[in-house]
Order: structure tokens, then sequence, then C-alpha cells
């Protein structure tokens, strides 16, 4: 590969990303409603680009899923702690149940992806900034190292029949550079050095979720979820590693594993 062809889609993936980062420390920083509709909004995109892959013959469909996924992420809000896992299952359970194949892929990839979106606005709500501003570094330091590492050193793929881009040099980069960034917050976030191991096994939730859409995609012979971000892809595209990523930290916070909020 030359090396004009192995960074040509160097600048608009830094466009798109200095655009995605300045409406994210935004809403991050107004926290509370605006952060939430935000990430409902990035929930109802990523079931909208899942039902398109799946059926893209059914367009209104997608479009329906994708607006009832939002509004079950909004009614999450208001109700209680307990009855969000069946409200969130539901729904994506009935966008299943609208597909005419590969409906379990569906049914769990749309669920993971809900839960993962409450997880990270209830982590902002009763957290606070500080822990979701952690969860954001650690996949993103993580998808950069792996990013510029896979291209630079090349070497052995991580799981070439799923995402032959992939490499392990690029997949330890990121679990290094993940812990950096656990490090890094470590002091400020009263969490000790153990918060590094916690960001490493965050930073392999995030390149599971990666693998988990690239997965989906080459079994149905799609190569970007959509292409609303230039650069990137669609959204499923951006943001699979940070479903990953927020549901584990979400379900080690719930069950009292995140050092600092046990």
């Amino acid at each position: 590969m030359s090396g004009a062809a192995r960074w040509g889609d160097l600048a608009p993936r830094l466009i798109s990303a200095a655009v995605m980062i300045v409406i994210g420390v935004i809403e991050l920083w107004l926290g509370g409603i605006f952060f939430a509709v935000g990430v409902w909004l990035l929930g109802g995109a990523m079931v909208w680009e899942l039902s398109r892959m799946i059926a893209p013959e059914a367009r209104g469909t997608a479009l329906m899923l994708g607006a009832l996924s939002f509004a079950a992420l909004a009614v999450t809000w208001v109700v209680p702690g307990l009855m969000v896992l069946p409200l969130l299952l539901v729904a994506a359970l009935a966008g299943a149940g609208r597909m005419p194949t590969q409906k379990v892929t569906f049914g769990l990839f749309a669920a993971a992806t809900l839960l993962a979106c409450y997880a990270m606005v209830s982590l902002r709500d009763g957290a606070g900034l500080l822990w979701v501003l952690w969860v954001i570094a650690v996949v993103v330091a993580s998808d950069v190292a792996g990013y510029f590492a896979g291209r630079s050193l090349g070497g052995p793929k991580f799981w070439p029949a799923i995402s032959p881009k992939k490499t392990w040099s690029g997949t330890i980069a990121g679990w290094v550079a993940a812990a950096c960034v656990g490090f890094a917050f470590a002091g400020v976030l009263g969490a000790g050095a153990g918060l590094a191991v916690v960001s490493v096994l965050v930073a392999l939730a995030g390149q599971m979720g990666d693998i988990w859409e690239s997965w989906i995609k080459r079994r149905l012979g799609v190569k970007d979820s959509s292409n609303l971000i230039p650069g990137h892809g669609g959204v499923l595209d951006r943001f699979d590693a940070m479903l990953g990523g927020a549901l584990l930290a979400g379900l080690l916070w719930a069950f009292g594993f995140l050092p600092g909020l046990a």
C-alpha cells in the first residue's frame, strides 16, 4: 500500500472528528438533559443504521425503529431504575420482530446499543463529568493509538476473518494507551492505580464492539453502516467502540467494580 493510499482518509477523518469533538464537549459540559438528548439521538441513529443494513428495502421501518429507540431512551429519563432494563429490551425485541432476517443479530446489537446509551447518560448524571470523560478518553486513545500503530507497524492481523484491517500491533498499542489514560485519571477520580487495569478492560470491550459491528457488516456485505460522517462512514462506524466501552463501564459501576465509585 502506497503512503498516499495508506493515509488518504486521514483529512476527512480529522475534520469530522473535530466537529464531533466540539459538539460533544459542549453537550458534556452542559450535562443533564442536553447531554442525554444528544446520546439518545445517537442511539436512535445507530438503530436506524442497523435496520437499514439488515433490511435496506424497508426504509420506513428503519425510521420507525430509530424513532422508537429514541423514545425508549427518552422514557428512561423518568421511569424508575428497575423498569429501564425491560423497557429497552422490549424496544430491541420489537425491532427484531420487524426484521425479515437476522432477527437475533438485530435484537442483540440493538439491546446492547440502547443499554450502552443508557449507561453513558447515567454515568454523566450519577457519577459526574470526569467519569464520562474517562470512558471517552480510554476509547478514543485506544482507537487513535491502534489506528496509527496499525497503519505504521502493520504485522499479523488480530482477527482477519472479521476485521481484516485490525492488527495485533494496533490492538496492543490501544491497550497501552488505555492504561496510560487510566493512570492519568486515577488521581483526580480517587480510583487508584487499579483504574489502569480497568481502563484496559474498557478498551478491550470497545475493540470488541468495533469487531462485532465489523462482523455484522461482513455478514451483510456492507462496507459502512451509512455515509453520515465523512471519513468515518456511519454513526455506528464511529461509535461502535464507544458502545462496548460504555456498556462495560456501566456494568462495572452497577455491580460495584469500578474503582473510586464502588
